[in-house]
């Protein structure tokens, strides 16, 4: 089964700041068992206690917090990105900020609530580069050169 993943991540707040029309909402397809994202996905998971204390209390300098969510209803699988989330006392609550191209049980700017286990990636902005992402880092790989060079100029990306 493949999945939706987001290369965008920075749909966020992009068309605030005039860039391209190609960041408001770029998708890359990858195969949900593929080892890169598989490994992108665990690392996520393993420091997710890490940054949701971090988003909690934010330092200066940081901005942008946002979690990615896997969401599945009857016409298929497609990751999310999160922003302005919050824990509840049995999962966390946030906005949708992309557009769902598979999934139709999501809406842009909805306010959808998720389980830990449904999130397969954190990340923010500290100083103007980026944090954590690491599906978006695994998606850099299987990009076409040009695009990933790309986002990783715009956008702030190390990896």
């Amino acid at each position: 089964m493949r999945i939706q993943l987001v290369s965008a991540l920075c749909a966020l707040s992009l068309a605030a700041l005039g860039v391209q029309a190609r960041d408001t909402n770029e998708v890359v397809t990858a195969d949900r068992q593929d080892a890169a994202i598989a490994a992108a996905v665990r690392e996520a998971q393993r420091t997710l206690d890490d940054f949701l204390q971090l988003a909690a209390a934010p330092p200066a300098g940081t901005q942008g917090f946002r979690v990615q969510v896997m969401v599945e209803d009857d016409h298929g699988i497609e990751t999310f990105w999160i922003t302005h989330f919050r824990v509840l006392d049995q999962g966390f609550v946030g906005e949708v900020a992309n557009e769902p191209r598979v999934v139709k049980s999501v809406t842009w700017g909805q306010q959808l609530r998720f389980s830990r286990e449904q999130i397969t990636d954190w990340g923010y902005l500290r100083n103007g580069r980026q944090v954590g992402s690491f599906t978006v880092c695994a998606l850099f790989k299987q990009m076409p050169a040009e695009q990933a060079a790309y986002y990783r100029e715009e956008h702030g990306f190390d990896c």
